[in-house]
């Protein structure tokens, strides 16, 4: 029943969000600052991430490719399928669940905490648009780090490939243009908006509806990673079925 209350609860706060809006002027400046944070504050460990790990498929296919018979452009296509379909959506939203999700649960539980919250309501604001809201529309703008990140694990791969004397400039361009089918990037970004969107509301909500002192705000943000990722993998999965099967 705990489950069904927090399932509940957390689909009322996302009606919520859409309630009662606050100033577009406001919002306008809270969007900006979320974007800043949210998004841009993440790309330096997004692209380090994504070029050594395509980096490390590249590598790893080269050495597991034993038999001669097998043409070398596969490690490109290996590459290529394995960080446009699951790397930079799945990998990176999860490591972004740590970054941004306890960023987004640690704020807004420390105005629970010091009844900032309390204060917006008192002034005829609704918190819930007010907090929530813009943390929605700047995550918007993720499926654009999800891009840079396939770009830079692309170049991580052929840098890894092709310095590494695995496979030769040409024969690597190929493997990446071998059975290329647009459908997978639509897959792809399809996902990255719905990884957005639990992104921005999973670990709000648990900051939200957090209660206690300083120290259950480690905890909320612990446990907003945690139920964050197992969504986000849940998600994948129905996605995949669904778009893919």
């Amino acid at each position: 029943m705990g489950y069904l209350h927090s399932i509940g609860e957390y689909f009322l706060m996302i009606k919520g969000v859409f309630g009662r809006m606050t100033k577009r002027s406001v919002l306008k400046e809270l969007i900006f600052k979320e974007i800043n944070e949210l998004i841009i504050g993440s790309l330096g460990i997004v692209a380090f991430l994504s070029f050594f790990i395509g980096g490390v498929v590249a590598l790893q296919t080269a050495l597991n490719l034993n038999n001669p018979l097998i043409p070398k452009a596969l490690i490109a296509y290996a590459a290529r399928q394995s960080i446009i379909l699951e790397f930079s959506p799945t990998f990176i939203s999860i490591i972004m669940a740590g970054k941004v999700g306890s960023f987004i649960t640690s704020s807004i539980g420390s105005m629970r905490v010091t009844e900032q919250i309390d204060a917006l309501e008192v002034m005829g604001i609704n918190s819930l648009n007010y907090l929530i809201f813009p943390k929605i529309i700047a995550m918007l703008t993720y499926p654009f780090v999800i891009a840079i990140s396939m770009f830079l694990g692309i170049v991580g791969a052929y840098m890894s490939a092709v310095l590494g004397g695995f496979v030769v400039p040409d024969e690597f361009i190929s493997g990446l243009q071998d059975d290329f089918v647009g459908f997978q990037l639509f897959y792809a970004f399809f996902k990255t908006f719905l990884f957005a969107m639990i992104l921005a509301t999973v670990p709000a909500y648990h900051g939200y509806y957090m209660t206690g002192g300083s120290l259950e705000v480690g905890k909320a943000s612990t446990t907003s990673f945690v139920w964050t990722s197992v969504v986000i993998i849940i998600t994948n999965y129905v996605v995949t079925q669904l778009l893919l099967s």
